[in-house]
């Protein structure tokens, strides 16, 4: 495992060669520490879930609305609908077109969990890459998430690939998550 802090000039272009290698990154958001993976790479997929211990959908990185509501299969009022929720700290889950990511990620129901977070490397990452890229906590399943790069390192240092070090986020708690479910929203998380 290689590890960069997250201001160091090369941290960016570092996570993508990786991510385009199919490989494995843990980097720092808004809220807590988060899974990176090429979200339409399956083998990249059977890798993080073996590492998390589970399989079943993840959320995703978007660079802005526009850019998540065009991956949408939704109506004109749905899209308005998403974008009143779709903000910092907030995971929003709805209906996107076939093929955008790996059905290994997607909910049964064709739904995507899309994260815009207000983190500088977040949006560099998601601006700068082809590949749409996985947003889901640093933890095994039904374990807390860590937030503190040593432990983390010590927990994850032998099974990913790189880590962008952005110091410790303690203290800091998940984003809040939405599905909208027939033009409505259903609350997961608050």
């Amino acid at each position: 495992m290689i590890s960069i802090n997250v201001f160091h000039k090369d941290a960016v272009s570092a996570a993508l060669s990786v991510i385009q290698a199919g490989g494995v990154i843990i980097y720092p958001t808004d809220t807590l520490y988060g899974f990176g993976v090429d979200a339409t790479n399956d083998g990249a997929i059977d890798r993080l879930n073996d590492i998390k211990g589970r399989t079943g959908p993840i959320s995703v990185l978007a660079l802005d609305q526009e850019t998540a509501l065009g991956w949408g299969n939704i109506a004109n009022d749905e899209s308005v609908l998403i974008a009143s929720k779709l903000k910092s700290q907030t995971t929003v889950i709805f209906p996107v077109n076939m093929g955008l990511v790996s059905q290994k990620i997607m909910g049964t129901d064709h739904t995507l969990g899309v994260r815009i977070p207000d983190h500088d490397f977040c949006k560099l990452l998601a601006g700068s890459s082809s590949a749409i890229i996985t947003s889901t906590s640093v933890n095994r399943h039904d374990s807390l998430a860590l937030n503190d790069p040593d432990r983390i390192i010590a927990e994850f240092g032998d099974e990913i690939d790189l880590f962008v070090n952005g110091g410790s986020l303690e203290g800091n708690k998940g984003s809040s998550i939405y599905k909208l479910n027939y033009g409505k929203f259903e609350t997961i998380r608050d």
